[in-house]
């Protein structure tokens, strides 16, 4: 457990908690221990799904400014820069099922690290964006990235060179978010759209997320090659056995996620 991120973990689902009060700025040691905590819900076998989550107010306003304002390009172009980007990656490799819940603001890393989810629950009065332009800056935590595969280049083009927040309608219309329901129903919609996986095929879950996620990066036929590879891998899982034989003998198939 961090000083401004710790994982929770009830049922199967974890829960991974921004707490920096009062907007969950990701300064650097935030970045650090969304890391750790990536890590450790990734290793941990109990865990068969994941929730970030900001709090009741918001998400996460974005990047610690202050802390970034004095640094120059020389400062920036190293380290730095690069572990901007490690934390999201990190958050993106999580070998699990991962759902957003997104209450209040979701603005520039704070979207950067809502994007690294497979899914996103917003509320109603949610609002997100990449406001970087209007520092002077681009996003440098995969927004430039994330959000053109998401919704395409022209939108993605559309909110990085505007900097505009977007409310929670047109982010469901454009594909930014997945869900929109009651602010005060946000977390609990996340956890229980994350519990549906707990008890599920933890392997065939993996392989799925690896090569979607993979096969994005890659042309058609490397992609077809990556959903092979993991396709046959998984008849040598017990779950792979358990749901065929429960298929045919007509039976609930009880996984091991082995």
């Amino acid at each position: 457990m961090g000083e401004f991120v710790r994982v929770e973990i009830e049922d199967g689902v974890a829960t991974i908690r921004l707490d920096r009060p009062k907007m969950n700025a990701l300064n650097a040691q935030m970045q650090a221990e969304l890391t750790e905590a990536a890590a450790q819900v990734g290793d941990d076998d109990a865990v068969a799904a994941v929730v970030l989550y900001g709090g009741e107010r918001v998400f996460a306003a974005g990047a610690d400014i202050k802390e970034m304002a004095a640094l120059s390009a020389a400062d920036m172009a190293g380290a730095r820069s690069r572990r901007l980007q490690e934390f999201t990656t990190a958050l993106a490799a999580i070998p699990k099922p991962v759902i957003a819940a997104i209450t209040g603001y979701a603005l520039g890393g704070g979207l950067e690290v809502a994007l690294t989810a497979d899914f996103r629950v917003a509320g109603e009065g949610a609002k997100v964006g990449q406001p970087e332009i209007q520092l002077g800056i681009i996003p440098g935590a995969g927004g430039t990235q994330r959000l053109a595969r998401l919704v395409g280049p022209s939108r993605a083009k559309d909110l990085v060179f505007s900097g505009r927040h977007v409310t929670s309608d047109e982010a469901l219309a454009i594909g930014l978010v997945d869900r929109v329901v009651p602010d005060d129903r946000v977390y609990a919609e996340a956890v229980a759209w994350a519990r549906t996986f707990v008890g599920g095929p933890a392997a065939a879950l993996r392989a799925a997320k690896e090569a979607i996620d993979t096969g994005l990066e890659v042309d058609l036929a490397t992609g077809l090659e990556i959903e092979r590879v993991q396709f046959a891998a998984l008849f040598a899982t017990e779950d792979q056995k358990i749901g065929m034989k429960a298929f045919t003998e007509k039976g609930k198939a009880e996984f091991t996620g082995r």
